[in-house]
């Protein structure tokens, strides 16, 4: 019964220790954009869909909302977007890429290809296996 208390068998701090080491391998990818990678995920996200309101953007990419509105504050900062209220509702602040923030799409699409590099002895196929098993894990906590 005291095996359930033991750090080796849990299954969450092994997702603390992997989601650390990404980060860590993320950071010098990231260095010449000048980005952290919580900034990444959005940049990623308005990619995919510029001019989105906060609200979508916050659906999108799952962050916090406080932690979401200082990463926005500093991509702002950083010249890669700009934020402004909606034209048909002030309340509702709509996100936009900058010049500059559709031009980092170009040097950041080398970006996945490279970490693909440092996960070695991993196949596509159980790569797509655990994206799966995480997206199953992930549907346990938001079902309860």
């Amino acid at each position: 019964m005291t095996d359930v208390l033991k750090l080796e068998n849990q299954l969450c701090h092994r997702f603390y220790i992997l989601s650390n080491a990404f980060t860590r391998a993320y950071r010098p990818l990231l260095k010449a954009l000048d980005i952290t990678y919580p900034q990444y995920v959005i940049m990623m996200a308005l990619w995919e869909h510029d001019d989105i309101t906060i609200a979508q953007l916050l659906n999108k990419t799952m962050i916090d909302g406080g932690a979401m509105s200082l990463i926005l504050k500093k991509l702002e900062i950083k010249g890669f977007i700009h934020i402004r209220g909606d034209h048909k509702d002030k309340r509702v602040k709509r996100v936009l890429l900058t010049k500059q923030g559709k031009e980092a799409k170009q040097e950041a699409r080398f970006v996945p290809e490279q970490m693909l590099c440092k996960l070695k002895g991993m196949t596509v196929e159980e790569g797509k296996q655990l994206i799966s098993l995480i997206d199953k894990l992930q549907n346990c906590f938001e079902n309860n």
